[in-house]
């Protein structure tokens, strides 16, 4: 029984050394590609296909230059970035290709610590969700020619391929909606401004209330820092005002929750008492009583844009060497602008 379960048993680096007579430092300077003399690495080869251990991402590498291992970098898995990897996923299947995640919650050294076990598994692309940090660990793997998507907020100077939304005009639209049903006193619970999707969403904001030739009134503003808590400050903070607005435009779903949540509490009617319009959709918005107006942001056109990047980089052809693609979302109207179908 016993040696039925060693064999079943997943072998490890140490495993290769033991039946390869080797130390497992000899080991693992062969799986980095670094020289081993020649008995040792035959001795190696020959315990990897006995072992089994060519299964392992690293042992398929040293085989071949590639792992067929997509990292996939985040600072948090919430609505919009897990259903992107759920394409994703889906759709690198397709080609044999597994994904790796890590989440570095917007903390710079685990953003460096993300990168670095990336380039210790050797993944053969990086997906990366732009979170406004941008350190020299990522223009490393770019010099060493690693194909980088970067979706959702840019990192500026970096030469690498892009996919992303049209954010100001979607914002311009959601905003010149509530215009277009009678609203004027508009308010804005916005994001994070350090983020390049925050600083777009916001001017949309503001270039559809001058569009109207409605004024630009900083009291309308609250910095939201796409959370739950901020949405809530926010709306406390408008609702409080001698002349409180007739609408809020929250830059995403999170602070909508948030607004959503004070609106519950304090006895609010939607859109009654206070319409709201969203950017981002989640599945929670349509079934919210009369449904919440928000900006759809197209997640499967978004993920067959990143695949088509990466694939087409991992073929080897000459390529530009940066490309941007950004995609249309559509304003999804629902009961809470006061839109009536």
């Amino acid at each position: 029984m016993s040696t039925v379960a060693e064999k079943r048993k997943n072998a490890t680096i140490h495993d290769v050394a033991a039946s390869a007579g080797v130390a497992v430092g000899t080991v693992s300077r062969y799986l980095n590609g670094q020289t081993v003399r020649q008995g040792n690495r035959l001795a190696i080869e020959r315990a990897i296909e006995q072992l089994s251990f060519q299964r392992n991402a690293l042992a398929k590498a040293m085989k071949s230059e590639t792992t067929d291992v997509i990292g996939f970098l985040t600072p948090i898995i919430d609505e919009f970035h897990a259903e992107l990897l759920n394409h994703l996923v889906r759709q690198f299947r397709h080609g044999g290709r597994t994904m790796l995640t890590y989440c570095h919650d917007d903390d710079g050294k685990l953003l460096r610590e993300a990168l670095s076990f990336f380039a210790k598994q050797r993944v053969d692309a990086l997906v990366v969700a732009g979170s406004g940090h941008f350190t020299p660990d990522i223009e490393t793997l770019v010099e060493r020619g690693l194909p980088i998507v970067v979706y959702n907020n840019d990192l500026t100077g970096l030469g690498v391929d892009r996919v992303f939304v049209e954010n100001a005009n979607a914002a311009f639209r959601a905003v010149s909606h509530l215009v277009d049903v009678g609203h004027r006193r508009i308010a804005t619970a916005y994001g994070l401004q350090s983020q390049s999707s925050g600083v777009q969403r916001l001017e949309g904001y503001r270039r559809a209330l001058e569009a109207h030739g409605l004024a630009v009134d900083p009291a309308y503003m609250h910095p939201g820092n796409w959370g739950e808590e901020g949405g809530y400050s926010a709306v406390q903070k408008f609702m409080a005002l001698a002349e409180p607005p007739t609408a809020i435009f929250s830059a995403n779903y999170k602070m909508t929750v948030g607004i959503l949540e004070w609106v519950r509490e304090h006895g609010l009617r939607v859109p009654a008492d206070l319409a709201i319009v969203s950017f981002d959709d989640v599945e929670l918005f349509r079934l919210y009583d009369g449904g919440i107006t928000a900006v759809k942001q197209p997640i499967d056109k978004i993920a067959e844009s990143i695949v088509s990047y990466v694939l087409s980089r991992l073929s080897g052809n000459e390529l530009p060497e940066i490309r941007t693609r950004t995609l249309d979302c559509n304003v999804i109207l629902r009961g809470s602008s006061g839109y009536v179908g």
